[in-house]
């Protein structure tokens, strides 16, 4: 399923006992969406810059194709006119090529430009990831402290004995990783 920040704001999840507070979860939920929907309107927007990047580079490949076909042409008469047509051929060819080098220059500046700011987009992601992941292994320490005060209220009122408790704290085990993913 491709994730999408309606997607992420209409999840549902099962209620249970010991489960979390369904506002704080549709309030994560709208946070995450949010910046979900940031990150894919910033994307859109690089590859659209993309796409004038390759189209610039696919004009500048059609002038540097022109450039050839009439240096082509330029040497084809240079080589058949007199001295001083020579001459004059070999100054057009010396301006082109320094122009068919600038052009190919910039073309590959703004290449690199984009490269890095995708390069950038993806740092950011992964920044984004490890803090969804501090925030979601928080979450799960504030929920075990929690739990481990019930469990204190619980033994104050009725003592349990040792097995029922390790078999309680069993159930409690959280797959952190799993619910990045999830979210993911």
């Amino acid at each position: 399923m491709k994730l999408s920040p309606l997607n992420i704001r209409n999840q549902q999840f099962n209620k249970s006992i010991r489960g979390f507070e369904p506002e704080e979860v549709v309030a994560f939920l709208d946070k995450i969406a949010e910046e979900f929907e940031k990150l894919n309107s910033e994307n859109d927007y690089l590859k659209k810059e993309l796409d004038k990047a390759s189209a610039k580079l696919n004009e500048y490949r059609k002038i540097e194709k022109k450039l050839q076909d009439t240096l082509l042409n330029a040497h084809e008469s240079s080589s058949k006119a007199a001295e001083s047509a020579k001459k004059q051929g070999s100054l057009i060819i010396k301006e082109a090529e320094v122009k068919a080098a600038q052009i190919l220059e910039n073309a590959k500046s703004e290449a690199d430009a984009i490269r890095s700011a995708v390069l950038t987009l993806r740092e950011e992601k992964n920044l984004l990831i490890a803090r969804l992941k501090a925030l979601v292994t928080t979450q799960s320490n504030l929920l075990e402290l929690k739990i481990e005060s019930i469990e204190k209220e619980k033994t104050v009122q009725k003592p349990l004995p040792e097995e029922d408790k390790s078999i309680e704290r069993d159930k409690i085990d959280i797959n952190i990783d799993g619910i990045i993913d999830k979210l993911l």
